[in-house]
């Protein structure tokens, strides 16, 4: 084959080959979601997210995270951290609502929402990050659980401990999960029971929870605290009802649906709001 010919193939594999990936613009937005296939990071323009002071019941989960993500952005260490717990109950809001506390006050963080299915390509996303050290992250993993065989949970080591290089200075990681140790109670058992070694069938995927510095648990919240969390939304959006009324809808809206949380709180909120002709 001949140096021409050589050269045209060359140059054709160039062109169907991609190009390296642009470094992000992260002065674009504060928050960003990260994407695989081609790996990018787009800007979030607008982050769907209600007020610190909106979330009811959960007190000593606020101050600690919102405590915890200030010494972040100021440069302190500060650590990665696992919300856990009962559904619905603002582990999700808790931490972008902390996200938008920090900007408030003046200081600099960006979000970057991860999810779980892109686990593998969190290295890539690491680098384009400890690539921007004039910026720092707190990244996010929103309900983070792991099935029996389900090898993800290696990939999060690289955020929790950073391999050889170490997590980047510039990053920190929450996640939010229904479990405490990421995986399903009954599995821990089975897995237990018909090891040769018990002690050691699981270590590896329940001390990946033990790499959270912080641990914060959510829990049901009692009827009075669901009867605030509705009574704050209503005065905060400008919803007017009587107490006596927004006490019989929103118990009924509860039975209805079998469950008391916040995320049931603002469902109901969110039909009084339409039947009343508010708008969100």
């Amino acid at each position: 084959m001949s140096d021409a010919a050589l050269e045209r193939i060359a140059a054709a594999l160039e062109r169907l080959a991609p190009g390296p990936a642009a470094a992000p613009d992260f002065a674009a937005a504060e928050a960003f979601v990260w994407h695989t296939d081609p790996d990018r990071l787009d800007p979030v323009p607008r982050v769907s997210r209600i007020d610190l002071p909106l979330l009811v019941g959960i007190d000593r989960a606020r101050d600690t995270l919102l405590a915890n993500t200030l010494r972040f952005a100021q440069g302190l260490p500060a650590n990665n951290a696992l919300l856990w717990g009962a559904r619905g109950m603002g582990k999700s809001s808790l931490v972008k609502a902390v996200h938008a506390e920090v900007l408030r006050r003046g200081e600099s963080l960006r979000i970057v929402e991860l999810s779980r299915e892109d686990l593998p390509s969190v290295t890539r996303l690491l680098a384009h990050l400890r690539a921007a050290p004039e910026h720092r992250f707190l990244l996010f993993c929103d309900d983070l659980s792991f099935s029996h065989d389900d090898q993800h949970y290696k990939s999060l080591k690289a955020v929790l401990d950073g391999g050889i290089e170490g997590r980047p200075d510039n990053v920190l990681f929450y996640a939010t999960s229904n479990r405490r140790h990421l995986m399903p109670r009954d599995m821990i058992e089975n897995e237990r029971s018909t090891a040769i070694s018990p002690s050691e069938a699981v270590e590896e995927k329940v001390s990946l929870s033990d790499r959270f510095g912080l641990w914060l648990g959510f829990h049901p919240c009692s009827q009075d605290e669901y009867l605030a969390m509705i009574r704050g939304y209503c005065d905060a959006y400008g919803v007017e009802i009587d107490d006596r009324t927004l006490r019989a809808e929103a118990i009924e809206w509860q039975a209805t649906r079998g469950a008391r949380s916040g995320r049931v709180a603002w469902q109901y909120f969110t039909d009084l709001a339409g039947r009343r002709g508010v708008r969100l």
